[in-house]
C-alpha cells in the first residue's frame, strides 16, 4: 500500500510571511487522515510545525500517522526548512510515542498551575518592587539577547534567531515598560537586588515570560520567591490560572516549578531535517 499526501488547497501565504497548506493523508487514494503543515512566524523558510495531524479511527494503528508525518518531512524540506517541530498534548499518549518514534528531540514544555485565593507568603528579608525604566532597558536588551541565544543553540541559525528575539519583543510589548497588563518586577532580599521578573496578565490567565535569578545569587532559593511573587500578582489581578514555558535541558527550573506543583500540560519538540 502507498500512503500520500493530497493538497486540498493551494498553498497559502499569510502576511507574515509564513506559509502553509492542508492535505488528505490518502492510502491508494482512499483518504484516510487529514494534515495541516506550515512555517512558524518568526523564523521564515527555516521551520516548519505540523499543526495538526488526524487519521480517521477505522484507519489507526496501522502505521498511517507515522508515514503521513514522514510524508510532511519531504514537503518541508522542498520548502527549505532546517526543523520540523510539533506541539503535542501532555496526555496524548499515541502522538508522545509516535514522535519519540520519529527522532523528535524535546525542546520546551508549557506548565501551568491552578491558584487558590490566597497570596504565598514570601521569605523573610525578600521584598517584590517594579522595575524602574532604567532596569528595563538593560533588562530587555539582555533578555532579547538571551532568548536569541536559547534558539540558536537549538538548531536555529544566529541571524534567524536574532530576528525571532526582536520580533517578539517589539510585538508583545510595543510601549515598552508602559505595555498594558505587562508587569515587571525586581525582588530585593535584604535591600540587594536578586533577580527580576515578566508577567503577563492574559484575559483568562497570567503568564511568566521571564524570571530570572542573578548569577550571583543563584543556589539561595531566590527562584522560588520570584514564583511566589508571580503567584501573589496573579492572585491579586483576579486569575487563578498561571502559566509558563521552560526549555527542556533546563533541569534546575523543571525541578522547582514540578515542587510548587505545576503540572505540565504540553510539549514542544523538534526534528532536524537533514
Amino acid at each position: 500500500m502507498t500512503t500520500t499526501l493530497r493538497p486540498t488547497e493551494p498553498l497559502q501565504r499569510a502576511a507574515d510571511g509564513t506559509r502553509s497548506r492542508h492535505y488528505q493523508v490518502c492510502v491508494n487514494s482512499r483518504p484516510v487522515g487529514t494534515i495541516h503543515l506550515g512555517t512558524l512566524p518568526g523564523f521564515g523558510d527555516t521551520v516548519a510545525a505540523i499543526h495538526d495531524l488526524r487519521i480517521d479511527e477505522a484507519d489507526r494503528r496501522r502505521g498511517r500517522a507515522t508515514v503521513a508525518a514522514l510524508a510532511a518531512e519531504e514537503v518541508a524540506r522542498t520548502w527549505g526548512c532546517r526543523q520540523l517541530a510539533v506541539t503535542v498534548p501532555a496526555d496524548a499518549e499515541a502522538a508522545l510515542r509516535l514522535v519519540a518514534a520519529l527522532g523528535y528531540v524535546p525542546r520546551n514544555r508549557n506548565m501551568a498551575k491552578r491558584l487558590g485565593d490566597t497570596p504565598p507568603a514570601l521569605p523573610a528579608g525578600s521584598r517584590p518592587r517594579p522595575m524602574t525604566r532604567e532596569e528595563f532597558a538593560a533588562w530587555r536588551e539582555y533578555g532579547t539577547e538571551e532568548f536569541a541565544r536559547a534558539w540558536a543553540e537549538r538548531g536555529i541559525p544566529e541571524e534567524v534567531a536574532r530576528a525571532r528575539s526582536r520580533r517578539d519583543n517589539e510585538i508583545l510589548l510595543p510601549q515598552g515598560p508602559d505595555t498594558a497588563d505587562m508587569l515587571f518586577t525586581v525582588v530585593e532580599h535584604e535591600d540587594r537586588p536578586v533577580g527580576t521578573l515578566w508577567l503577563a496578565l492574559r484575559p483568562q490567565d497570567a503568564f511568566i515570560y521571564d524570571v530570572e535569578v542573578y548569577a550571583a545569587h543563584r543556589g539561595r532559593g531566590h527562584g522560588r520567591t520570584l514564583m511566589l511573587v508571580a503567584e501573589a500578582q496573579t492572585i491579586a489581578s483576579g486569575r487563578r490560572l498561571l502559566g509558563l514555558n521552560v526549555f527542556a535541558d533546563n533541569t534546575p527550573a523543571e525541578r522547582l516549578y514540578e515542587s510548587l506543583g505545576y503540572e505540565t500540560t504540553r510539549y514542544g519538540f523538534y526534528k532536524p531535517l537533514l
